[in-house]
C-alpha cells in the first residue's frame, strides 16, 4: 500500500465512525412542552436535517400539541410518522403542523419522517 492509500483508508474509516457517532451517540436535544391553560403542553420542533429538539418531554394524560415547523425542501422529510398513535402527517415546507394527541401510556414513542432516516423520541411520564 502507497501513501495515497493508506491516507485514504484512514479518512474513511474515520468518517464511517464519525457518521456512526452522530446517528447514533450523539447528544439529544431535549425539550420539556410547555403547559398552559387548560393543562394543554405544547412544545415547538423544527425540521431541518432532523428534529430539534429531537426528544420531547410530556405528561401522561394531558393533551399535547406538537408544532413542527418545517424549515427546508429536502424530500426525506415531507411526512411525519408517529406509529404508536396512529399519526401520520404531510409537512408542507416553510409551515407549521400542529399534531394534537393525549398519551395515556407512560414509554418512549418515536417519531420518524417517511423514510426512517430522521428520528426523535416523545418521552411520557
Amino acid at each position: 500500500m502507497d501513501t495515497s492509500q493508506i491516507i485514504v483508508t484512514l479518512l474513511g474509516t474515520g468518517l464511517i465512525g464519525f457518521v456512526g457517532w452522530f446517528f447514533f451517540a450523539a447528544p439529544h436535544r431535549v425539550a420539556t412542552a410547555v403547559a398552559g391553560n387548560g393543562g394543554l403542553q405544547q412544545a415547538t420542533i423544527q425540521v431541518k436535517g432532523g428534529y430539534s429538539p429531537d426528544v420531547v418531554e410530556v405528561a401522561l394524560g394531558q393533551p399535547v400539541q406538537l408544532h413542527f415547523y418545517r424549515d427546508e425542501t429536502a424530500g426525506c422529510s415531507e411526512e411525519l410518522l408517529l406509529p404508536d398513535f396512529g399519526i401520520r402527517r404531510e409537512l408542507p415546507a416553510f409551515q407549521t403542523t400542529t399534531v394534537e394527541l393525549r398519551p395515556d401510556k407512560a414509554g418512549t414513542y418515536p417519531f420518524t419522517c417517511g423514510m426512517g432516516m430522521l428520528r426523535g423520541s416523545l418521552i411520557v411520564r
